[in-house]
């Protein structure tokens, strides 16, 4: 029962958190419903696209959401499942919920321009140049990691393929719908049956990749979702990545609903926690503090976010007050499916799990996935104890266990689309930011910076050979960069507030001294395990990441100091 007790407690947080501290932050930031939105201002049909709420919601939420707050929790739980709750809940509500919220607000005012260009204004154009160099990393990362992320959870769960690739016929089919004027709760409805449907056929007919010219699966399938990902960046937001975004949303919130349901079902069948509630010193890890800060990131905080909150998403906003329920709100529901991955692998799992054909239970069963740090880190291993403990909850809620593994493969691989086609789309953006200030006009054509967000992409991808793995060369680090960049866009949002005068900046400064810190520890930390491998490579761009990172501090304290409250800008 005390997976249920952590359940209601957790969930019934969110709600009051969401509306006593979001209304603190709502009042704070000043939102207006007649402040003038990028959305209208610069409507163009492509890119700038006023939204109602409810449809934004769902695309923010599945681009901020993609696996992150899968595979993060169920490596961090080695550590114990109370670090990795407490983390994650405390971390979603006063850090990750008010960067992707601050993000996109400032984002809103300042012509829906990314937290990259916007740094120029509030801290220095010597800033933003650092600040662009490592988001242009991360994304560069980004679109050729999911690339083979996707690739691998299709040769895992090969019934994933079918409802996949169907999803984007749907999600096309729900846009034109809704641009003819049908009735949006009606075709969203269709489409979440036709969605499941196809479910339904992938389980009849799994599909797996052959060798194609000596080119493995993993390539073949890096090399189409590329091709995909460059037609949906191009592509009009209604036209293809809100719509698809939205119906996955709904994917993600009927899968939670049933996870919701399972731990019900499972907590009254005797499901009880089998990881230990604090392990300091498991395996071959890294030490919990502050590896256990950078493993959790989506699901508490991620700079990602910030790229999406100020890249898509302020350019679909319809009303500034929306910014509440989009930014606030998609976050600390991203906490909550933290919260039900932390209880699928920490409990789900000992109720059955196969490991050498044996079927193991309870303890036994935690134990003998997560039985060292190298054993559990890998993103097969990491997904499996996910989808098999939901599935097991789900299973003793009624649903048949083959449908649920089809079902969570499904929604591992449609979320990790979205990031996919979210970050071409964004880079596409942070490229045409940097190019045009740079008086580099060809940037301004959509179809050459998209090319050359996909090419770059691709180019590291097959870096090291046909199979599509060569970004797994700069994985180790991306950890420690995507938590340095959460911990830079709370900086910037800290000297935003600055400017409005009183203690406000206190709300984003405090936590983003708290992520500096510990992302440049494990930085730190990594360099020096970087150079004893002789990890020559590793080693020089994480030492280039830790300058940059030192320059846009210095220069964010700088300005701090300089600045004289309410006759700074806007």
């Amino acid at each position: 029962m005390e997976t249920l007790i952590i359940l209601l407690a957790v969930f019934i947080g969110y709600l009051l958190v969401y509306k006593f501290y979001g209304g603190f932050l709502a009042k704070l930031f000043k939102l207006s419903p007649d402040a003038p939105v990028p959305s209208k201002e610069f409507e163009d049909g492509v890119d700038y696209v006023p939204t109602k709420k409810e449809i934004i919601f769902g695309h923010h939420f599945a681009s901020i959401a993609g696996t992150g707050p899968i595979v993060g929790p169920a490596i961090a739980v080695i550590w114990g499942w109370v670090p990795a709750l407490i983390w994650v809940f405390i971390g979603s509500i006063i850090m990750g919920a008010v960067q992707d919220f601050g993000a996109l607000v400032i984002s809103l005012r300042n012509k829906g321009k990314s937290i990259s260009e916007y740094t120029s204004k509030y801290i220095s154009t010597r800033a933003k140049f650092l600040f662009f160099t490592i988001v242009f990393l991360e994304l560069w990362i980004v679109i050729a990691i999911f690339g083979l992320v996707i690739a691998i959870i299709f040769d895992i769960y090969p019934d994933s393929v079918v409802p996949v690739w169907s999803q984007i016929i749907i999600a096309v089919g729900l846009g034109i719908a809704i641009r003819r004027g049908a009735n949006v709760t009606l075709s969203t409805i269709i489409a979440v049956l036709l969605m499941y449907l196809s479910i339904y056929l992938g389980v009849i007919w799994p599909l797996k990749m052959p060798v194609i010219f000596n080119v493995p699966p993993t390539g073949s399938w890096t090399i189409i979702l590329l091709i995909y990902a460059f037609i949906a960046s191009i592509l009009p937001v209604t036209a293809l990545l809100q719509p698809r975004d939205y119906i996955n949303a709904y994917q993600l919130l009927i899968a939670m609903l049933l996870m919701v349901i399972g731990v019900f079902a499972a907590s009254f069948k005797g499901m009880h926690l089998v990881a230990p509630s604090y392990n300091p010193h498991p395996a071959q890890a890294p030490p919990m503090v502050p590896f256990l800060f950078i493993t959790i990131a989506c699901g508490a905080i991620s700079g990602f976010h910030s790229l999406v909150s100020s890249g898509t998403t302020a350019k679909q906003i319809e009303k500034e007050t929306d910014a509440l329920f989009v930014g606030y709100g998609a976050m600390i529901t991203e906490g909550a499916l933290a919260t039900l991955v932390i209880i699928a692998v920490s409990a789900g799992i000992g109720l059955g799990y196969m490991h050498n054909g044996k079927l193991l239970t309870g303890v036994q069963a935690w134990t003998t996935h997560y039985s060292s740090w190298a054993a559990a880190k890998g993103l097969g291993s990491k997904l499996n104890a996910f989808v098999t403990g939901a599935a097991n909850m789900m299973q003793a809620a009624g649903i048949p266990k083959s449908y649920a593994l089809a079902l969570m493969g499904v929604f591992v691989a449609s979320f990790a689309g979205t990031t996919l086609d979210t970050a071409t789309r964004i880079q596409r953006y942070i490229i045409t930011e940097l190019g045009t200030s740079m008086k580099m006009r060809w940037t301004e054509n959509i179809y050459l910076s998209t090319g050359f967000a996909v090419i770059t992409a691709g180019l590291l991808a097959f870096s090291t050979g046909a199979n599509g793995k060569g970004a797994l060369t700069l994985w180790p680090m991306f950890g420690a960069v995507n938590q340095t960049l959460a911990g830079l866009a709370l900086i910037v949002i800290t000297i935003y507030l600055r400017t409005k005068g009183g203690l406000k900046w206190l709300i984003a400064g405090i936590p983003a001294i708290f992520m500096v810190v510990m992302t440049f520890w494990a930085s730190i930390m990594n360099e020096i395990n970087f150079v004893r491998a002789h990890n020559w490579l590793l080693a020089s761009v994480n030492l280039i990441i830790i300058l940059l990172v030192l320059g846009i501090v210095y220069e964010g304290i700088e300005k701090f100091f300089k600045i004289k409250p309410q006759l700074a800008v806007q």
